[in-house]
């Protein structure tokens, strides 16, 4: 297979793989990845003769790209999606690919001590930290860390494989690596630093203060619009490139990637190949958070009760359109801290994007996950206009449709397949309470979502029950058109 992706009608890798070191460890070889981060090491070996390469690692699910990697020598195809011509590259980054069920834990724990590791990145989603949205912090009781926490030296999370990995270095007298959270949450690097020394200070306090004292934990803003990969997919990368691979991946040509540039033992010069390295990613974060992500999730939610398929299908409804361009400028903008931004060019990008009928970005993808997301994508920004006594019309409407969509079942009376780590949560909140008032009042009832104010907060209560109702009695489309015709 390696001679053929080698042959493939693509950008490919002209650079010598055998000068690649395997400095970075990724945990979480997903679609996302495969199209972000490799991508901007890819571009730093074939143009700047860099030679970081990567250990790909999945801890749980993904076997099948391990193996399709593995397959074809660690080679991959990236297709880029254009509404007028789609381009391709071969990444020949990654030197090493291992999944912990196939090879062993002793077999990826032994990679993470290479002497010559400098960083440890991650994306494996926001309910791989373990962590309570609305708080930040390590769930003690989540069944991977208690099961990890009791036998530490066996760790299955990705957390635990990290400090396991660490405390040999540790015991090795090796120095201690990054680790880079690349995964969408404000404060990602922040989020990884709390619950790793929350873990590491519940297996052995020694431990944990030597994590603080020499490990560091950059945050950083991803930003690219990679759709899950279906045999379309794949098919139209065949169609292009020549050559059929199962490991591709196909995304937007847009991308960008912020990093607090904060490493213990090295890095890449990822700004070589276009990412920024600031002092400070957090107001970016958020940027993205609230204007991208929140109104992704907006319309992912009353897209898929109107029976919109696809964000860009969404785009094609003027309504769905004004009103996720005004959530940004009117109801996102206004609670941000970022300078030097023109936030009306970045919402009108946006909208662009959306809009490309080549990504078919499912709003099913996206309305996945919900109750990990809510919280920075639209309760942060609630929390700003209740105490600068702004309203929030919008905000109440996207957080109504996550109510009505987690209710399982849509407007046309068909099951929804709700994804969610707290989907039994959501479901006991669903089947203990009636259609209407009650059903606002149990999922707002929440915490892990909600909090302990926000329930106690009437302005916003009244906001969301309003939205409910009218989603209720008109239904996701007429609702979005009448908040639409408010603006």
């Amino acid at each position: 297979m390696e001679n053929q992706l080698l042959k493939a009608k693509a950008t490919l890798p002209q650079y010598d793989r055998e000068n690649l070191k395997t400095r970075i460890v990724h945990l979480g070889f997903g679609a996302f990845h495969r199209a972000h981060q490799a991508v901007y090491t890819d571009i730093l070996a074939a143009e700047h003769g860099s030679d970081w390469g990567y250990c790909e690692v999945n801890l749980i699910g993904g076997e099948q790209q391990i193996a399709d990697l593995k397959a074809q020598d660690n080679l991959y195809t990236v297709a880029e999606m254009s509404a007028d011509a789609w381009t391709s590259r071969v990444v020949g980054v990654v030197k090493k690919a291992l999944h912990v069920q196939v090879d062993g834990l002793e077999t990826v724990l032994n990679a993470m001590c290479e002497p010559q590791i400098a960083i440890v990145s991650l994306t494996i989603t926001e309910k791989g930290y373990c962590h309570s949205p609305a708080t930040g912090q390590l769930m003690l009781d989540h069944p991977f860390i208690v099961a990890d926490l009791k036998n530490p030296h066996q760790p299955t999370s990705a957390l635990g494989v990290i400090v396991e990995a660490l405390a040999r270095r540790k015991a090795a007298g090796l120095p201690a690596f990054t680790v880079m959270s690349c995964d969408n949450m404000p404060e990602n690097g922040h989020v990884m630093r709390n619950v790793t020394c929350a873990y590491a200070r519940a297996v052995n306090a020694e431990l944990a203060d030597w994590i603080e004292a020499n490990v560091t934990f950059p945050s950083t803003m991803v930003d690219r619009i990679v759709p899950a990969v279906t045999a379309e997919t794949l098919d139209k990368i065949e169609q292009l490139t020549g050559v059929r691979d199962p490991a591709g991946v196909a995304c937007e040509p847009f991308r960008q990637w912020v990093i607090e540039d904060n490493f213990v033992a090295g890095r890449p010069a990822w700004e070589k190949a276009g990412a920024e390295l600031v002092a400070d990613v957090i107001p970016f974060e958020e940027m993205k958070l609230r204007m991208l992500n929140g109104s992704h999730s907006f319309l992912a939610y009353l897209g898929y009760l109107a029976g919109y398929q696809h964000i860009n299908d969404c785009m094609e409804d003027e309504n769905y359109r004004r009103a996720a361009h005004a959530l940004m400028l009117k109801e996102q903008a206004p609670t941000l801290k970022v300078k030097g931004v023109d936030l009306a060019h970045y919402a009108d990008l946006l909208i662009a994007r959306y809009s490309n009928p080549a990504l078919r970005h499912r709003t099913w993808q996206i309305a996945m996950d919900g109750s990990q997301k809510l919280p920075q994508r639209m309760l942060d920004s609630v929390r700003w206009h209740l105490v600068h006594q702004k309203s929030f019309p919008l905000l109440a409407l996207g957080v109504a449709g996550w109510m009505r969509y987690v209710g399982g079942v849509d407007e046309q009376g068909n099951p929804i397949d709700v994804s969610d780590p707290q989907l039994a949560a959501i479901q006991a909140a669903v089947n203990g309470s009636a259609e209407g008032e009650s059903r606002v009042h149990a999922l707002l009832g929440i915490e892990a979502i909600f909090g302990n104010e926000l329930p106690k907060e009437a302005v916003f209560v009244d906001a969301v029950m309003n939205a409910y109702q009218t989603l209720l009695q008109k239904g996701a489309k007429a609702a979005v058109a009448q908040f639409a015709a408010q603006l």
